[in-house]
């Protein structure tokens, strides 16, 4: 029984990796009982974009996945893109060792996803950026991983970066983690996204003053072909601007995610809800807080939602229907007409493996974002990618 449970925790904390790669790590060796592995990916990602008002800046990140707050609004002309790049490929270096009982386990993993350095002039050379760096000891985690806040197995098979973007919880961040059986409890890194609105402009202000962690608490549950996340958070927003204004909040958020299993085939969905929930929704889509009149912050409320169906038509092919949506409940008199208020995604995918650790496949995706003058541009994305992993 016990044994059991061990089995049952390890799998937990381990879960968000083995679900960001495609194939079976590839054993090194054990060195002075120290299990040694690697895995990881080589991706090539091939689009075509099209903007229905404007375009990014080719810097931008948003040309190489879907972002919702940068779908452009309110240019002048529609523009047509191409980008060529392999900047997800990514490797993760993992050990195991098992002392008198016990299990020391740690993750590490780059991609090359970067938002500084590198240029598609001569060499597109590009910055290493850390994903993962993580150990654990028995049911403890200490490190950077995926948020305890984010279900990694409500993420749908897709061939943008995360697919299901509006509509999903997606940080990676330092914690320490406590796991027993399905219950998780984590304290995690803390940070504040605020609205700093002057009347006419408005400004992102990210802060690092907060005096106490995130808190998560998570339960897992699983009932015959389907299986439930729900997970609870709780936050302090603060910002201290250094001349004077030092506030703090408090803010909450709920998330519900689940699987389930059609045979082979699978229907994954996801809502959030909350209040302060900026950052960790829609890749901060919207900011955590405003500043209100009274001289106070104040969480922005907002709901986000995915749903996608994954079917196979054979072994080797399978296609992936996704779609995703986010409504922000924003106070205009703080935010001003320009913040974003809706997002929304669809795509469609058709992917072939020929073998299990190689895929191939072809992605279209539609995308809408809506600011609160009611000005809205929308993105039409068709994606090859070729991925091998290992």
């Amino acid at each position: 029984m016990k044994q059991h449970k061990n089995n049952f925790i390890n799998a937990t904390l381990m879960a968000g990796i083995l679900a960001a790669t495609s194939a079976q790590a590839v054993e090194l060796g054990n060195f002075n009982g120290t299990d040694v592995s690697i895995k990881g990916y080589i991706k090539f990602d091939a689009m075509v974009s099209d903007y229905s008002d404007g375009t990014l800046a080719p810097e931008s990140i948003g040309r190489d996945f879907y972002v919702p707050s940068l779908t452009p609004v309110g240019g002048e002309s529609e523009t047509t893109a191409v980008d060529f790049h392999s900047r997800q490929t990514r490797l993760g270096l993992a050990t195991k060792t098992d002392m008198d009982g016990h299990t020391l386990k740690s993750y590490t993993e780059i991609d090359f996803m970067a938002t500084a350095g590198g240029d598609e002039r001569i060499s597109n050379s590009r910055v290493p950026r850390l994903r993962h760096a993580f150990l654990s000891y028995d049911n403890w985690l200490f490190g950077q991983t995926w948020s305890t806040f984010m279900n990694v197995n409500s993420l749908p098979e897709t061939l943008d970066f995360i697919g299901n973007t509006d509509g999903a919880v997606f940080v990676r961040q330092s914690q320490i983690r406590y796991t027993n059986g399905p219950i998780q409890i984590a304290l995690e890194n803390p940070e504040t996204a605020v609205t700093v609105y002057d009347g006419t402009t408005a400004s992102r202000v990210v802060t690092d003053d907060n005096s106490m962690p995130d808190v998560v608490v998570r339960y897992d549950m699983k009932a015959g072909d389907m299986s439930l996340t729900a997970a609870g958070i709780l936050r302090q927003l603060a910002y201290n601007n250094g001349a004077g204004f030092d506030e703090t909040t408090m803010a909450y958020g709920v998330s519900l995610s689940g699987v389930y299993m059609l045979g082979k085939d699978d229907v994954k969905v996801m809502v959030n809800v909350g209040d302060g929930l900026g950052r960790y929704v829609a890749l901060n889509a919207y900011n955590d807080a405003v500043i209100n009149s009274d001289g106070e912050l104040e969480g922005v409320d907002a709901i986000s939602y995915s749903l996608s169906y994954r079917h196979w038509w054979s072994e080797q092919w399978r296609s992936s229907v996704v779609y995703s949506a986010l409504s922000v409940d924003n106070d205009t008199d703080y935010t001003g007409m320009s913040a974003t208020s809706d997002t929304s995604s669809a795509r469609v995918n058709l992917l072939y493996s020929p073998t299990k650790a190689l895929t191939l496949g072809g992605e279209l995706a539609f995308a809408n974002r809506e600011i609160e003058s009611g000005a809205d541009g929308s993105m039409t994305r068709a994606q090859f990618s070729a991925k091998l992993g290992f």
